[in-house]
């Protein structure tokens, strides 16, 4: 081990680096540009999101169960390449890159929806390729945020992010509503301004972010480490993070069969249907950040948690007899919260156990986790569904989740105590 020769030349190294990656109170701009991508892209993403439920059951004709295989692609239809797109980026130190390939295959599939019409099996091929470049831009693009951000303020920066990111989410279900009110219900008209917002992000992303900067090495007070990075992935605290996320997932009922139920015990014209993601989205948008400081301040496993906790009376407002307009806002304001809670809390998390040179593909592997745990909850959340009904198939979420929270609570718990032990 190399010893220090001058402790003071380590202090100014040590100021200067917390200087650029943004200390202070503030995040970085490399975070806040790529927020404004994700706002952009999320116009486009969500304004399709929104409406495919409604056009997949009442204008393709699907079955619930085929709108669950659909949905569940739609969940983890990139778990195939979500880990060689972080892999990739740490490998070549060009995380930009590989996100933008991800960004614009997902912006040239929007028409593609248009050009396969109803056809539901090219609709599938297509909607697998759109979640196949989202999951090839995912990785990389936390991989930025997190080289940019130090570590004590990972919370907030994560916050930073989907708060601008849901900003997106709570705008392109405005756009779909206005754009279905307008043409009297024209899906294609949909998925064409969804790709144009798609593109502006793809060019905000070329344009203006850049790839960070490595952290210097210091090498005459630190040895480089050695030995294959990679095998950190298999350490114990991040396999029981990846653990924990992928059993909370199987517990997931997706936002569509939520709103599908509360549409169906309502039953509010399908024009509206999109305003209940705006409910959930705004509500997401105004707490990220509060939530995401509230991590960094009280402990990331206790909110995280907590957020999950708040899905159980979501379900059971959807078994309710009598459901009226206040039990939906309350349902909305919950999966907000819920997400709030969990999204960027969870990748702070993974963030803070993962070194820089593997950060890419440790968090491409933990979101493939929780993403094929929301998938076969999806696929089967909507075979129950198709064989015993709505109310069945939510009763029996409710014993997954209380199950899937009894499992992952020690985990996660053990998890952090060594992380304060270390």
């Amino acid at each position: 081990m190399y010893q220090v020769q001058d402790s003071s030349a380590l202090v100014r190294a040590h100021r200067s680096l917390l200087r650029r990656r943004g200390v202070g109170g503030r995040v970085g701009r490399t975070v806040l540009l790529l927020g404004v991508v994700s706002l952009l892209t999320d116009i486009s993403s969500e304004m399709v999101a929104t409406i495919l439920p409604l056009y997949l059951l009442y204008t393709v004709g699907l079955s619930p169960l085929l709108y669950g295989v659909v949905d569940g692609v739609y969940q983890a239809g990139a778990a195939l390449v979500r880990i060689a797109g972080g892999f990739v980026g740490d490998r070549w130190r060009r995380h930009k890159e590989v996100a933008a390939v991800g960004y614009g295959i997902s912006a040239f599939c929007k028409p593609a929806l248009i050009a396969v019409g109803s056809a539901w099996g090219a609709l599938l091929g297509v909607i697998l390729l759109d979640r196949a470049g989202k999951g090839i831009r995912t990785a990389p693009r936390d991989a930025m945020i997190s080289l940019s951000t130090p570590k004590e303020q990972l919370g907030t920066a994560f916050g930073v992010h989907r708060a601008l990111d849901t900003t997106g989410a709570l705008l392109g279900p405005v756009v779909a509503f206005g754009l279905l009110m307008w043409t009297q219900t024209s899906f294609d008209g949909v998925f064409f301004v969804s790709f144009c917002f798609a593109l502006v992000g793809l060019a905000v992303l070329l344009l203006f972010v850049q790839n960070p900067r490595p952290e210097p090495r210091l090498a005459e007070v630190v040895e480089a480490p050695q030995g294959n990075r990679l095998r950190l992935l298999a350490e114990r605290r991040f396999l029981g993070l990846g653990l924990a996320g992928a059993l909370l997932g199987v517990a997931t009922m997706s936002d569509g069969f939520v709103y599908l139920g509360l549409q169906q015990k309502l039953d509010f014209e399908p024009g509206m249907f999109p305003l209940l993601f705006v409910a959930t989205a705004s509500v997401f948008m105004l707490l990220a950040v509060p939530m995401g400081q509230l991590a960094d301040r009280v402990g990331r496993t206790k909110v995280f948690l907590g957020g999950y906790c708040l899905l159980l009376p979501v379900y059971g407002l959807l078994l309710a007899t009598d459901v009226g307009l206040p039990a939906v806002v309350l349902a909305t304001v919950l999966l907000g919260t819920f997400y709030a809670a969990t999204d960027g809390v969870l990748a702070a998390m993974a963030s803070a156990l993962l070194p820089e040179e593997v950060r890419g593909t440790g968090l491409a592997a933990l979101v493939t986790a929780t993403s094929t745990g929301r998938m076969l909850a999806s696929i089967l959340f909507g075979a129950l569904w198709t064989a015993f009904g709505y109310e069945a198939a939510v009763a029996a979420f409710v014993v997954v989740l209380l199950s899937a929270l009894a499992t992952a609570t020690p985990v996660l718990v053990r998890m952090q105590r060594r992380a304060s032990n270390a």
